[in-house]
């Protein structure tokens, strides 16, 4: 309850306010304390994501790219739109991709993991196995340091053992360094480095 009414101050600032107001963010931040986020998360529910929580899903796809164009603003733009609603909508009806939830108990949601099964049959050089791939992991920013991220990650582990699939991978940008030590905190790490050269840097 106190983490919807949270959400409902930052958005009724937002939109008296600004988006960009600040300041009123973190006051708004600063009730909302470690022990209620922490008795607040006794109570969470993790589920399959619908069409009602696309709203939330677009705001924390927001934050995220708003992370990627602060460490990288020469490859990602600033405020941009990852999907459109009929993009997301179509993602969140198919089982090849599932996109799974944290929700709280008014079934609000705090956090998102966006999945993709993948398998390379009869291919040259790999060998069949079927992965289970992390495409985008987000906890509201409101609620950092509550766990969240650690039981949506969690969930979706079980969930690969549950489909019989042989490891779970994701990708990370290395401009986001708390996302690195977050999957490193979780147990993940390096399986393959993508590496670059910008040219007109000498």
């Amino acid at each position: 309850m106190r983490a919807a009414f949270l959400w409902r101050c930052i958005e009724d600032g937002q939109r008296e306010g600004g988006a960009k107001d600040d300041r009123f963010r973190q006051e708004t931040l600063l009730c909302y304390n470690s022990r209620e986020r922490r008795d607040h998360m006794n109570i969470m529910n993790i589920r399959r994501a619908q069409e009602k929580d696309m709203p939330r899903i677009h705001a924390l796809l927001a934050q995220v790219e708003d992370v990627h164009h602060r460490g990288r603003p020469d490859l990602f733009k600033s405020g941009a739109r990852k999907y459109s609603d009929e993009q997301l909508a179509t993602i969140l009806t198919d089982d090849t991709r599932p996109v799974f939830v944290a929700c709280d108990e008014e079934d609000q949601v705090l956090g998102y993991a966006f999945c993709i099964f993948q398998q390379h049959p009869d291919d040259n050089i790999l060998t069949d196995i079927r992965t289970l791939y992390i495409d985008d992991l987000c906890v509201d920013e409101a609620l950092r340091g509550a766990h969240i991220g650690k039981r949506l990650y969690a969930f979706v582990v079980d969930h690969a053992r549950e489909q019989g699939c042989y490891n779970v991978t994701l990708n990370v940008w290395a401009c986001n360094e708390a996302a690195m030590r977050f999957y490193e905190s979780c147990g993940l790490r390096p399986q393959k480095i993508g590496m670059e050269k910008i040219l007109d840097e000498g």
